[in-house]
């Protein structure tokens, strides 16, 4: 027991280590990046490593190292802003739906299942064709889709709080049901919620560099990691690093996001990935 316990500190700290370096790269991006990362010199182009151009430049003679830097603002924190917003629809269905019951438990979570009848990713793919490529967009389509499961999870951990004593207690005493949510409820549920939205970033920011890969998010010449995959295609075979270095990106910070998720998860004891069905 003490072993899994020391395995699953490593793991929240190795991912939280990880995740902190990606935030601090991305609000010193300005000083830590050695380029423009939208500074254009064709004399430059597919240049390898130098002092100027760490890691070399693409296509375009724009440096690799530095786009790489400012694509964290882009591919990190719009995951984090877009958990933000799937979480706030999620948390709010939840809660009402697990608490109230009835038939707007039976409403809402039959709107879930309609949303849960689609692929996530395909129906994300449908609203951002149809809503236009840029960030915005995207982030609104991922945001309208993806709510759903976790609004399952959610109501599920609330009817397990809701029928608790102290919530009990709480009626008894006069407490108004706002009251009760917003002071017993909402706190005691927040430790799982915040767990399962750790397990699940990685998922989100796979989704966002996956739709931004095929046009439907960041446009160029911004510098964001899906639409550095989807550049460096013409050049797989003949300047692979184009690919492997946003892929790392990808890679490492999905890594992160999941063990410190997984951490999180064996600690409470139980799973946040949980999908109910009533």
């Amino acid at each position: 027991m003490i072993r899994n316990t020391m395995n699953n500190t490593s793991g929240v700290w190795l991912g939280g280590s990880i995740l902190l370096l990606y935030l601090l790269a991305g609000l010193l991006a300005p000083w830590l990046a050695p380029s423009d990362p939208l500074q254009i010199e064709l004399a430059n182009k597919l240049a390898p490593p130098s002092w100027s151009y760490p890691l070399g430049t693409d296509a375009m003679g724009r440096c690799l190292l530095s786009r790489l830097i400012y694509g964290i603002r882009l591919s990190v924190f719009y995951t984090l802003l877009a958990l933000l917003l799937i979480f706030a629809v999620s948390t709010a269905v939840g809660l009402l739906s697990g608490y109230i019951g009835g038939k707007v438990d039976q409403l809402l979570m039959r709107g879930a299942d309609m949303m849960l009848a689609f692929p996530s990713l395909i129906l994300s793919l449908a609203i951002s064709a149809l809503l236009g490529p840029g960030l915005s967009h995207l982030l609104l389509s991922v945001a309208l889709v993806w709510w759903a499961p976790y609004a399952r999870v959610i109501r599920s951990i609330v009817q397990q709080i809701r029928t608790s004593d102290y919530i009990l207690a709480a009626h008894a005493v006069g407490t108004s049901h706002l009251g009760i949510l917003i002071r017993h409820v909402l706190p005691n549920a927040a430790r799982p919620i915040l767990t399962l939205a750790s397990i699940e970033a990685g998922t989100i920011l796979l989704a966002i560099s996956g739709l931004s890969f095929l046009g439907l998010g960041a446009q160029p010449p911004t510098p964001e990691w899906g639409a550095m995959l989807s550049d460096s295609r013409p050049y797989l075979q003949t300047q692979p690093q184009l690919l492997i270095y946003p892929a790392i990106a990808i890679m490492l910070a999905v890594l992160g996001f999941n063990l410190l998720g997984e951490g999180m998860r064996a600690a409470r004891g139980g799973s946040g990935r949980e999908r109910t069905r009533s």
